[in-house]
């Protein structure tokens, strides 16, 4: 879309656009030069994954024109990157006809089909042999898009094939769809496109994660999680999800009289496309003589189906002459001139042979089923998590029952169905327990939660899963105490609370097995260390419901010392940074009470620190403020820790991993690919340990 010289040109003009906007100096007149700035790192950000620029870099250019077009409203374009964001609630989503029927495609599932295919498609041709486009078919939500005069005028999902929900506005939400494309340089005035709307595998994964962590069934696949959120009435929350699109097929176009349309064959459009800035697989798709050919492509994409960032559950093969899909037509459920090609399914079917109830650190209460082995996608799968009463209701499963195994990429195993069926009429109902299934005391389910907790907070189960959290490594990180010693010694009785780790009786210890003088030295001085870690840390460890790492940080910053919460209101805790209702609420309810007050007392006792060391210090001060930091590999002197300690003790900030948010990776030896992701991103400053020390304060 951009040549080498536009690109230059554009890049030389973002830095002095920044430069101008550090002092809010950009005049009204570089509205459209800053409009076209924007527009080229979206699309060098959403469509290539290769930015130039930082994040916040792109924030700070956005904010300006933003304040332009507030000043002066006349400015203000239809496709401006600031009409992206839309405020407010979608009341609901009218019907859209298509301008031509969104039909599916016939589908095959081995070469067998596809030779068939072929061998009709010559008979409706005439030819000896067929040119073919084979492309990725794509696991999302289907839409289509119209542009007119080169503006885009409405999004709409499929629907029922002839029309579907108009979708504008959420549409508009997924930068990778441009809100104009100069189709007007090829003489077309009118034109549809189809594509497919994606959440990437690593986004895919995150918004899983989120709903486990809260206890709710995960999506089973991109597909359901994309084809969701295309009809989310608030779009802010659209735009929160990270959608992409991929577009695949010009289904209807108008043009001058003084042009001659710029393609012939589907190949050539997926090319304009992606001139035109729109994601096409016009990287992925490859073209054919002769069926042999496709089938062989097919199969060796299969095996490369993984490598992709994206979910694939096939291949498209089209007849790439365009005159020649006219001649062959359609039936009245799909064109006689493409086909799907269906990878094998990740699915399986087992025997649901029991469920067993397993106790969060929180009290939750998760089914867990147990299955016959079933191996899929490369995995054996006998335990499933059924997250919840309401998934075993919802799904109407029985002990017994055969039911069906999903497992799309690296997501969690899931059951996605009883076969009913099939039932003997000796299965069994699944019983929720009443109380708890380790400590009997009686369950209890918060109004609007889907999961039953034990509020014991003595249960042996939850004792231990805090105690495993407390140990972990973003927590107070003591090194060789992992999970089964912790399960060990609480078994043996020589721990029985988080303050008795500071407590053990290493003479006993010594006497176990595996647990030679070396072992317990090592033991005693990861726990010692642990006393020096800062409060941040600390508060984590506690396991409070719904405080991660982030918000962990804010409350250590909020306070001279961990007791001040017991004086905080509700109200104030809601007027600390990114803390709503619900995570204020759980924060007052374990600072109300008593017990967990008389554990942190007992820990202060036994030499941790509740005082934040940092109060003095105004959150991002020092030489790094504002910059941020990734370490990879093995550093020559400092341990991680330590050197990210050293960061952030100047007001740098580390992040989890490489983006355009990262402005220096420290490399060590065997780095790895967050270095090679590193090189792709100009903006990131890829420096050794020593060149990092140089940053610091003598």
């Amino acid at each position: 879309m951009y040549t080498q010289d536009a690109t230059k040109e554009l890049q030389k003009q973002s830095l002095a656009l920044l430069k101008s906007s550090a002092k809010h100096a950009i005049e009204p007149g570089k509205a459209g030069q800053l409009r076209d700035v924007l527009r080229f790192h979206e699309y060098r950000y959403y469509v290539l994954n290769d930015p130039l620029i930082a994040d916040g870099e792109y924030d700070q250019l956005f904010k300006e024109l933003e304040r332009i077009e507030k000043e002066n409203p006349s400015l203000i374009t239809p496709d401006s990157p600031t009409q992206r964001v839309a405020k407010g609630l979608t009341k609901d989503f009218p019907t859209a006809q298509h301008l031509v029927p969104m039909l599916s495609l016939d589908n095959s599932y081995n070469a067998d089909d596809l030779v068939d295919f072929d061998r009709k498609a010559r008979e409706l041709t005439g030819l000896k042999e067929i040119e073919y486009c084979v492309e990725p078919k794509f696991d999302g939500g289907s839409i289509s898009l119209i542009y007119e005069d080169d503006m885009l005028v409405r999004g709409a999902t499929r629907g029922n094939g002839v029309e579907g929900d108009e979708i504008t506005t959420n549409v508009k939400q997924i930068r990778s769809i441009p809100l104009s494309a100069k189709f007007s340089k090829y003489g077309i005035q009118t034109v549809e496109i189809r594509g497919e709307v994606l959440i990437n595998k690593n986004n895919f994964a995150r918004y899983n994660q989120q709903l486990v962590e809260q206890g709710l069934a995960p999506l089973a696949n991109p597909r359901n999680a994309a084809s969701g959120t295309l009809r989310i009435k608030d779009p802010a929350e659209v735009s929160k999800r990270s959608l992409e699109a991929f577009v695949y097929h010009i289904s209807y176009y108008t043009t001058s009289a003084l042009k001659d349309l710029p393609f012939t064959t589907h190949s050539q459009s997926l090319e304009l496309l992606w001139e035109l800035g729109f994601r096409s697989p016009n990287k992925e798709k490859k073209v054919f003589k002769g069926i042999q050919n496709v089938i062989d492509y097919c199969l060796e994409f299969e095996q490369t189906r993984d490598s992709l960032p994206y979910e694939i559950d096939g291949m498209v093969i089209k007849v790439n002459d365009l005159d020649l899909q006219d001649k062959m037509g359609m039936t009245s459920h799909h064109p006689r001139w493409a086909i799907a090609y269906k990878f094998k399914a990740r699915q399986g079917t087992s025997k649901l042979l029991g469920v067993e109830f397993q106790v969060g650190r929180t009290g939750s209460i998760t089914p867990v089923a147990k299955i016959q082995p079933v191996p899929i996608g490369g995995v054996t799968v006998s335990s499933i998590s059924l997250f919840n009463e309401e998934v075993i209701k919802e799904k109407d499963l029985m002990i017994g029952d055969t039911v069906l195994v999903e497992r799309a990429g690296d997501v969690i195993p899931y059951i996605v169905k009883s076969q009913a069926e099939l039932r003997k009429g000796d299965e069994k109902h699944i019983k929720f327990p009443k109380n708890c299934p380790v400590c009997d005391s009686k369950l209890f389910k918060e109004e609007g939660e889907a999961v039953w907790r034990c509020i014991n907070i003595e249960c042996p189960a939850q004792v231990v899963e805090r105690i495993i959290h407390f140990n972990s490594k973003d927590a107070m990180d003591i090194r060789g105490f992992g999970d089964a010693i912790v399960r060990k010694f609480y078994d043996l009785g020589l721990l029985k609370d988080i303050p008795g780790l500071y407590t053990l009786d290493f003479e006993k210890i010594g006497k176990l097995e595996g647990f030679g003088q070396k072992s317990v030295d090592n033991l005693k001085a990861a726990i010692e260390k642990s006393k020096t870690q800062p409060l941040n840390r600390l508060i984590f460890g506690l396991g409070i419901r719904f405080v991660g790492e982030t918000t962990a940080k804010t409350l250590a910053h909020a306070v001279d010392h961990l007791m001040d919460f017991r004086q905080f209101t509700v109200d104030d805790l809601k007027n600390l940074e990114d803390i709503g209702p619900k995570v204020a609420g759980s924060i007052h309810h374990f600072f109300s009470n008593e017990s967990n007050l008389q554990m942190l007392k007992e820990l202060e006792k036994l030499g941790l620190s509740l005082k934040n060391e940092k109060k003095g210090q105004p959150e991002g001060s020092g030489s790094l403020a504002g910059q941020t930091f990734l370490f990879t590999g093995t550093l020559p002197t400092l341990k991680r820790d330590e050197a990210e300690a050293m960061a952030e003790a100047q007001g740098g900030k580390i992040v989890s991993g490489v983006s355009a948010k990262l402005n220096y990776l420290v490399v060590g030896e065997s780095a790895g690919s967050k270095l090679e992701k590193a090189k792709k991103i100009n903006s990131i400053k890829i420096i050794s340990e020593a060149e990092f020390l140089k940053l610091l304060p003598r």
